[in-house]
């Protein structure tokens, strides 16, 4: 039986990218058009996670960016975060069946179920991560701040051809975010802006290029905020 692929150093596997953000944000659109951009440079891998159904998975299979067998779906059966934070044990298995599979990979994007403002990857799951808000969420999410806004390796502020529709100030977003993320990147983004798709794929290709060097270490943007669900 092959040796699991975490016991190896993390720059001699795939890098292992993460997109959160809440539910509706794009994320699901942001990995198909990272795949039909760049499956053509880089060796690519998704696993996607929905709480009880497989339909991100479907989708992005249907949308015929990838093979379809290079698409696996974890059903998460709770809140998304604790699959991705908490217990991060079925996504590990997908991610390290699919670079069994498929080897040599060089990315395996993990997609979240779509959480909240505070939902974040362990980096026991994943090198780096993408944040995804976008602008019909309203123009001060970004000033909101929390772990993913203040502290994932990409803050991406989505949707931007909407913006006009939703009256929101992107610039303004993107002047919030710098003022919160501690020189972190933001990336105003429109899959029907060629320049922004083209910006985003360029800050992949980097990555990948840090991963393999070994000059990348995960960061943990810091646990969800304390809450409870009941007062006892």
């Amino acid at each position: 039986m092959p040796e699991h692929q975490h016991h190896r150093t993390a720059a001699s596997r795939p890098l292992r990218l993460g997109i959160a953000g809440p539910v509706g944000t794009g994320k699901s659109t942001l990995i198909a058009t990272l795949c039909a951009q760049l499956a053509d440079e880089l060796e690519l891998a998704v696993v996607t996670n929905d709480i009880y159904t497989d339909e991100d998975a479907r989708m992005l299979r249907a949308a015929g960016v990838l093979p379809v067998e290079r698409i696996r779906a974890v059903e998460t059966g709770a809140c998304p975060h604790t699959a991705i934070r908490d217990d991060v044990t079925a996504n590990l298995i997908a991610v390290e069946d699919l670079e069994h599979a498929f080897a040599p990979l060089d990315v395996v994007l993990v997609e979240s179920g779509g959480d909240n403002l505070t939902a974040t990857f362990s980096p026991a799951l994943v090198d780096a991560q993408i944040f995804c808000i976008d602008v019909a969420g309203g123009g001060d999410v970004a000033r909101k701040g929390g772990p993913g806004i203040e502290r994932a390796d990409l803050l991406v502020i989505n949707k931007t051809d909407l913006a006009a529709h939703v009256d929101v100030d992107v610039a303004r977003m993107i002047e919030d975010a710098a003022s919160v993320r501690s020189g972190l990147p933001t990336l105003a983004l429109s899959r029907a802006d060629q320049a922004s798709v083209g910006d985003l794929c360029k800050w992949v290709h980097h990555l990948v290029a840090e991963h393999r060097s070994g000059a990348r270490t995960a960061v943990d943007p810091g646990p969800m905020a304390p809450h409870v669900h009941r007062h006892g």
